[in-house]
């Protein structure tokens, strides 16, 4: 298995875990707050995992 493909699956249960978190906070702000922003970082990486530099 790629390097680039195994990231992306770990990566891909981050974003998971983070919409457990958010279903599981909903109802409480804070909570909510960092489970946002748990998913929001996740996807950054994601991004720039495919758009980033490569390493040469």
């Amino acid at each position: 298995m790629q390097k680039r493909t195994l990231d992306l699956a770990g990566w891909g249960l981050f974003v998971l875990s983070a919409l457990g978190f958010i279903v599981a906070s909903i109802g409480t702000f804070w909570a909510m707050l960092g489970s946002l922003l748990f998913l929001v970082a996740c996807l950054v990486f994601i991004y720039g995992l495919y758009f980033g530099k490569e390493d040469s």
